[in-house]
């Protein structure tokens, strides 16, 4: 679970850091609700970018920025709808917008729910570790920014495959980058590394695919923000049907667990790449979906709480990522009735978050939903990471026409089928659960008891890791009270 064990030494490190460099930490409940946030944080923040390494920035970890690049403060919840003759299906998509957080994407979220229990805790004690953030893509960027708003050291770790843009963008943020061996399917070798840093003294690991605070975080303001935008845009009719995101490392996924709780009929469904189907079917391989990892189950999925599985061909979403940008591709779309205001924004969409949509399209199309029915999913990070992955295509393919347009819009989007999916049985769900015994017990040291009260004891574990950010919170509070920043603004 999340241990809030106070370490006196290195908590007064970063207290101490922390009024030398003026860094004041959000709370949680802020980063759900910004409203929340003091008048002076607000009027400092009209001053700087959102991707400025500033420790003002880490209030702009949520889902409610103000669509500016430079002295946005906030508004409602960032969320695109995608209709029908987008789509395919009568049900409409919310698609929640990770382009506008710091580093443009949503994982730095994820990464400042790790980091913060053990910072204000003083576990991790600025002033001696050096904070490991292993990643199959954006989490490492969220860490290493974090990292560097409060002055931390940081290694990034990821795999050697990832996208030109990633290592581009790491260079000039983390203090160190170790590019592990293959691509997102990969994760043992990342594993491997982590248990090298690991006998390190000096190195703290905040392993997103095993921390709770990445769950918690998720849960909070994830979760809250998902049921934001859909009662903005219910309607008298509208009902939550379900959300699916793929798995990574099964953080957003806890968003998941706290809206069925808002909505109890809400289906919850996991998305994987069929070419390394090691939740579907106990399966492996590689696949080119950047940011989801694989041929593991993480230890902070809910499995017990999943209501189904669907696997995403790679195919449809690499090559949907050039149908969204290619200009002859947008023109097509707005031939076959797509609003041209909706066309302009699909460079909102990376890879993984077009393999999110799909799986909402799927579920969709399985359950029959129609015109009343909304479902959503996150959009993990925008088309701006995968500019040479479309050169890439270029190369590849030749330029683009309006018959690839055609042929990429009805084979990868309206031609989505219902096979590959897998709705979860009982016995289904404690299988894929099993699963984790392989990489946690034998692996990675987790202990059969700790993994059976993720299946048996609900409440306590995922309900508490769930409620934990209250706690966090107060400790939160009780930092800034210390560093004596907070009573200056």
């Amino acid at each position: 679970m999340i241990d809030l064990t106070i370490n006196s030494k290195g908590l007064k490190h970063n207290i101490d850091r922390a009024h030398e460099r003026n860094i004041i930490l959000p709370t949680i409940e802020q980063q759900r609700d910004p409203s929340k946030i003091p008048e002076k944080i607000l009027e400092g923040l009209t001053k700087v970018g959102m991707q400025d390494i500033d420790p003002l920035n880490l209030f702009r970890i949520t889902w409610k920025n103000e669509q500016k690049d430079f002295g946005g403060l906030y508004h409602g919840p960032n969320y695109i709808v995608l209709p029908p003759e987008l789509t395919g299906v009568k049900c409409r998509i919310i698609c929640m917008l990770g382009r506008w957080f710091p580093i443009g994407a949503h994982k730095v979220g994820a990464a400042f729910g790790c980091l913060v229990p053990p910072l204000v805790t003083g576990q991790f004690d600025s002033a001696y570790h050096k904070g490991a953030w292993p990643s199959t893509g954006n989490y490492c960027r969220g860490g290493a920014f974090n990292s560097a708003l409060l002055s931390c050291y940081s290694i990034a770790i990821l795999p050697q495959g990832m996208s030109r843009e990633r290592f581009e963008w790491l260079e000039g943020v983390a203090s160190e980058v170790i590019a592990t061996p293959g691509s997102e399917s990969n994760v043992k070798a990342i594993y491997d590394k982590v248990a090298e840093l690991k006998a390190q003294d000096d190195v703290w690991v905040f392993n997103q695919f095993q921390e709770m605070g990445n769950y918690m975080w998720h849960y909070n303001v994830t979760g809250n923000a998902i049921a934001d935008a859909f009662e903005e845009i219910k309607g008298e009719k509208g009902r939550f049907a379900g959300m699916a995101f793929c798995s990574g490392s099964a953080g957003t996924m806890g968003s998941g667990d706290r809206l069925k709780e808002l909505y109890p009929t809400a289906k919850l469904g996991v998305g994987e790449s069929l070419q390394c189907p090691t939740i579907l079917n106990n399966g492996y391989g590689d696949h080119r979906i950047e940011g989801i990892g694989d041929r593991h189950v993480p230890w902070i999925h809910n499995v017990k709480n999943t209501d189904m599985v669907i696997a995403i061909d790679d195919e449809d979403p690499v090559e949907t990522l050039r149908l969204f940008n290619e200009p002859i591709g947008r023109a097509y779309l707005k031939e076959c009735g797509v609003d041209p205001e909706l066309v302009d924004l699909l460079g909102y969409f990376g890879i993984s978050g077009i393999a999110n949509t799909l799986c909402c399209i799927k579920m969709a199309k399985y359950y029959e939903l129609d015109e009343n029915d909304v479902v959503a999913t996150v959009l993990t990070d925008s088309a701006a990471m995968y500019g040479s992955r479309i050169e890439e295509l270029r190369a590849r393919d030749g330029e683009y026409s309006h018959e690839k347009a055609a042929i990429d819009f009805h084979t990868h989007i309206l031609g989505e089928k219902t096979d590959h999916l897998l709705e979860l049985r009982y016995t289904d769900r404690k299988r894929i659960h099993n699963l984790k015994y392989f990489t946690w017990v034998e692996q990675q040291g987790k202990t059969v008891e700790e993994l059976d009260a993720l299946w048996y004891d609900q409440e306590g574990t995922w309900g508490e890791a769930a409620k934990a950010a209250a706690k966090v919170d107060d400790l939160i509070n009780e930092f800034n009270e210390a560093t004596g920043l907070l009573k200056k603004l």
